[in-house]
């Protein structure tokens, strides 16, 4: 079943390791993991939370081989499709300039671009998901970008997976050690395409010359217009 914990031998299938190198990271307490009857079990919830931590701290090696780990295929063995930023930002959940000034307002206005789209049918449901996982751990990185999203996709209340994004005219306090202006929020109905969206935007933003361009676009047009070259370049 999907919901069922990992063992040694299916967690490593799924993050392409081999058995051996499993336990020996659940053992340094290098992977979360418990032992019952003296085998270890593994929480899917927190794998995939483990994955994001990693992919948080990760350079570009790293992002290409999470997100390549992540599109092989499914548990269920079923390929993946290649994602796509372009695919999942449409125009409309695309503001330029983002008019908010505090974290909360930042996080109203970026799920009432998502609910404009129809995709999502409950905002204050997510825009609360979204500010307790702000509390828990702020997603707001060095470069001046946030990643915002709820802890766990939140498949009930989204007709299908999307980005937005939103550029401040200005920085502004969101947790992180610095100003933050440019907000994307992921919406995602399962855990390998979140974790697959965040590696692939992870990549995006750490592209030389790309926050820059962007906070440069005059517009939402112009904005998605550098996510499709950066992604294309990312391949190139």
């Amino acid at each position: 079943m999907p919901t069922r914990d990992f063992n040694v031998d299916s967690l490593a299938r799924y993050l392409h390791l081999k058995p051996q190198q499993v336990r020996r990271l659940a053992e340094r307490d290098k992977l979360p993991g418990r032992k019952v009857g003296g085998q270890w079990r593994f929480s899917r919830a927190e794998i995939h939370h483990w994955l994001e931590e990693r992919i948080g701290l990760g350079d570009e090696e790293d992002l290409v081989q999470v997100e390549g780990v992540l599109g092989t295929s499914c548990p269920t063995g079923k390929p993946q499709h290649d994602i796509s930023l372009a695919r999942m930002l449409p125009v409309e959940a695309v503001a330029v300039p983002l008019h908010a000034r505090t974290r909360n307002s930042v996080i109203t206005s970026m799920v009432d671009l998502a609910a404009g789209t129809g995709w999502l049918w409950d905002p204050p449901k997510m825009a609360q998901a979204v500010k307790d996982r702000e509390q828990m751990h702020p997603t707001a990185l060095e470069n001046g970008a946030a990643l915002l999203h709820p802890r766990r996709p939140m498949v009930n209340i989204l007709g299908q997976a999307f980005l937005c994004l939103g550029v401040t005219p200005g920085g502004i306090p969101f947790g992180g050690t610095g100003l933050t202006d440019v907000f994307f929020l992921i919406c995602s109905v399962d855990d390998r395409s979140h974790l697959r969206a965040l590696a692939r935007l992870s990549r995006v933003i750490g592209a030389a010359g790309f926050l820059d361009a962007l906070r440069a676009s005059p517009d939402a047009e112009t904005a998605r217009a550098q996510i499709i070259e950066a992604e294309i370049n990312l391949a190139g």
